[in-house]
């Protein structure tokens, strides 16, 4: 404090510090600093449980951002798409004008021009593959137009393959009905009894991010369908092979009752034949680009046709003599009394006066020989090796046997080795330690072997299964690369003439030959039985509708342009 005298009065003064105005300035921005981070969490917290609860908030916007800046193949060139297409009166006329559920242009894929592009290196005669989306479907991707109807809740039942199959269905049973999926549910109380989540086999966020532009997926149902709230989803299975009209009569009007449904079924639940193009191309979008392994499946999978690439070709040997495929199936040809019981047992245990142990295996005697002379039963280890040396295949031929473990084991095997002594498994080219995380789950281990049959150079299934089926289409997909589908009902016949020397070697081979000249994975068209669509041609099987035939699939868009295009053309082989 300073005091001076100023004409008598004496006047006090104090001395300002010179740092407080540095330090108030400080305080400021501090104050500022804190309170921007505050506000901006604040924000992130509000959109993160906006979105929980209202799950469409943002879609139109980051959709419409993504779209814009990268904009599809077909409409680099031109972004002006053909006015959303309506759907047909009939469908139109389920809907109440007050009813929330809605079509919108999402939906509008009845009439649709579609593109088509070459997503492998090599083709069959010409054809390709053809997986693009629709023009209209482009139009409501940019439009970011997506009003969800409610939630889909799917538990997928079977093996790998089966319930591979059903997640495509069940994605384009919610693209068709505009449906928020969540991600399925995959079978744990099966036979094979496989613990695995569908994040432990699938890349989960590659099947999400790969579809968004379509198909709405979430992870999980908002907290608000939580059975901890004391939530119960509507649960149902949807009627076995049907059609889109099921769907939109039988199922979207639920969703105006029940916002979430749950699927307690899966399979085989969409029809092979009779829904609309671009529906049966999102399923083969789904399959062939959306379903990808985790990383751990997809190296140790690629290390696998590594070492067996590099001795060679080879062939994939899918030798379904597996027990639960016996049980199934009730076949026990070559087996000894006791094994034939053991499978008896298996199939089924009789308590409560005729209670089955797996209700879904109906029938309850069967007659092994019977199904054997219908075709109906896997080829035995024994029956395959006189097959393969019948197709020409020498003790040189590299042979990966996919499958779990075979019933009767080395025995059973010994035929097999002695005359393919090439034979390898995964157990046999890896080390036990890179299994070892793969162990008790079978599903897991399934899609290694997946894998690898679609690799090899030749694959044989001995039994038209899931996983024979979806490989096939599979190898169609990727070039119809060489897949010999057995005719055993044929095979069986020749193959009891040559065992009771009816039929001399030359001669049984030559029969054998010729009765898979044209089973050789050549295109075909599918084969429709109606009102049977256990007895037609499988879907996954031969999608043709994702096969399109010329080195300009552009032609596909104007049909009228070019008479030298067809999807497939199986009577031209």
């Amino acid at each position: 404090m300073e005091v001076r005298s100023e004409n008598s009065i004496q006047v006090r003064s104090d001395k300002v510090p010179s740092t407080v105005i540095p330090r108030t300035r400080l305080q400021v921005w501090f104050f500022r600093v804190c309170s921007s981070i505050l506000l901006w969490t604040c924000l992130v917290h509000i959109v993160a449980v906006a979105e929980l609860w209202h799950p469409h908030l943002l879609t139109g916007f980051t959709s419409r951002i993504s779209w814009i800046t990268r904009p599809p193949l077909r409409l680099q060139h031109s972004l002006h798409s053909p006015p959303p297409l309506v759907p047909s009166s009939e469908f139109t006329s389920i809907v109440s004008p007050g009813n929330s559920i809605e079509f919108g242009c999402w939906n509008a894929v009845y009439v649709v021009l579609l593109g088509c592009q070459h997503t492998t290196d090599t083709a069959f005669l010409g054809y390709w593959s053809c997986l693009l989306m629709s023009e209209d479907t482009w139009s409501c991707i940019l439009a970011g137009y997506y009003r969800s109807n409610g939630f889909l809740k799917v538990s997928c039942n079977g093996g790998l393959n089966q319930m591979r199959a059903a997640i495509c269905d069940m994605v384009t049973v919610a693209r068709l009905l505009n449906l928020t999926l969540v991600v399925p549910e995959l079978d744990k109380k099966s036979f094979w009894a496989d613990p695995s989540d569908f994040e432990d086999i699938f890349d989960v966020r590659h099947f999400i991010d790969s579809l968004r532009d379509e198909v709405r997926i979430v992870r999980r149902l908002p907290k608000r369908f939580s059975s901890k709230y004391g939530f119960e989803a509507f649960q149902m299975p949807p009627v076995s092979w049907s059609n889109e009209k099921y769907y939109l009569e039988q199922i979207l009007p639920l969703f105006s009752k029940h916002k979430v449904i749950h699927f307690n079924r899966t399979d085989t639940r969409l029809a092979n034949n009779g829904i609309p193009l671009a529906l049966q191309k999102l399923r083969c979008r789904v399959n062939f680009q959306g379903l990808k392994f985790t990383p751990q499946i997809e190296t140790l999978g690629h290390k696998l046709v590594r070492i067996l690439q590099e001795k060679g070709p080879f062939v994939a040997l899918h030798l379904r003599y597996e027990m639960d495929m016996l049980a199934f199936s009730g076949c026990t040809h070559g087996c000894t009394v006791e094994e034939a019981e053991e499978l008896k047992r298996l199939r089924f245990v009789m308590f409560e006066a005729d209670r089955y142990a797996y209700p879904w295996w109906r029938e309850k005697e069967i007659v092994s020989e019977e199904r054997r002379q219908q075709g109906l039963c896997p080829l035995t280890p024994e029956e395959a090796t006189l097959v393969l040396q019948a197709l020409g295949f020498t003790k040189e031929t590299q042979i990966y046997i996919a499958s779990g473990e075979i019933y009767g084991s080395a025995r059973r095997l010994a035929p097999l080795r002695a005359a393919f002594p090439r034979i390898v498994k995964k157990e046999t080219l890896l080390d036990p330690a890179e299994l070892q995380q793969f162990q008790n789950h079978s599903s897991q281990m399934a899609a290694l072997d997946f894998m690898v049959t679609l690799a090899s150079n030749t694959f044989i299934p001995t039994y038209d299964g899931n996983m024979a089926k979806v490989v096939e289409g599979h190898r169609r997909y990727l070039g119809f690369k060489k897949s010999i589908l057995p005719d055993r009902k044929k095979l069986v016949e020749l193959l009891d003439l040559h065992q009771n020397g009816t039929l001399p070697w030359n001669d049984f081979a030559l029969a054998v030959r010729q009765a898979h000249e044209k089973r050789m994975g050549q295109p075909f068209h599918r084969r429709i039985i109606p009102d049977k669509p256990k007895e037609e041609d499988y879907f996954y099987a031969n999608p043709q509708e994702c096969l399109c035939e010329g080195t300009g699939c552009e032609d596909v868009l104007d049909p009228g342009k070019s008479s030298k295009v067809t999807m497939t053309a199986g009577e031209q082989l």
